[in-house]
């Protein structure tokens, strides 16, 4: 979990919910600095990315949010009669969540994921969050405990970017060579969070193609069953147990 001076993002949450924040800052390890908008964080279905509004559609059963950040997908899911469970590892997101009405939010990394939170017939991992396996070896072993929780006609919904589409910024782009150059995946992304005098840990982010999506899942009994176009480089991959 983070510790409190780590929890950039969470602090960012919590002072946007008391009208004391707009933005946070996006670090990449080339030196690269981003400010971010949190609204998007606090955004209600219809302003979502469009491949979200598409891919919910496909919720079913018990849903597990995977880094519900501020609640809005579970949330989202809670109105329409879902019974949703969101984890995240900051321990501010969660208090945000459970201050917002999620229901049933929980402190837990994605590795802590096991049979004591039952079985899920749905996973979402939503606003890139599919970025969150982190790297090739991560993503199996994500996948791999999912499985462990996940009933027979259970699916993932998850949203990623493609990082060789022509439409990516050219700073992205370079970044991505740069990974390339040292051996690592192109959209295998070295980054942190910093707000105000907090700042998360350096973590991976990774943004796959669906060919290299396709590659990840081979083998580990998911399989994409359906890809969501956004006309954009984001897009939404529907996978399924097979």
């Amino acid at each position: 979990m983070l510790k409190e001076s780590q929890d950039a993002l969470g602090h960012c949450f919590e002072d946007y919910l008391r009208g004391k924040a707009d933005t946070h800052i996006l670090e990449l390890d080339d030196g690269r600095v981003e400010s971010i908008s949190l609204k998007v964080f606090f955004s209600t279905y219809k302003h979502w990315r469009p491949a979200e509004r598409k891919a919910i559609r496909y919720v079913r059963g018990r849903v597990l949010d995977i880094g519900c950040g501020a609640g809005r997908h579970a949330l989202h899911l809670q109105d329409k009669g879902y019974d949703v469970v969101g984890i995240d590892h900051s321990p501010l997101a969660i208090q945000v969540c459970k201050e917002r009405g999620v229901k049933d939010a929980r402190l837990l990394a994605t590795t802590q994921v096991d049979s004591s939170l039952g079985t899920f017939d749905t996973f979402i991992m939503f606003g890139g969050n599919f970025g969150l396996v982190g790297s090739f070896v991560g993503a199996r072993r994500l996948l791999k405990r999912l499985s462990r929780v996940a009933s027979d006609r259970a699916r993932i919904l998850a949203t990623t970017l493609d990082p060789y589409h022509p439409a990516v910024d050219p700073c992205w782009r370079e970044h991505h060579e740069r990974s390339r150059q040292i051996g690592r995946m192109a959209g295998q992304n070295r980054m942190r969070v910093r707000y105000l005098g907090y700042a998360t840990p350096w973590f991976d982010w990774l943004l796959v193609s669906q060919g290299e999506m396709e590659q990840i899942l081979a083998g580990t009994g998911w399989a994409v069953k359906k890809y969501i176009e956004s006309g954009a480089p984001r897009y939404a991959a529907v996978i399924e147990r097979v």
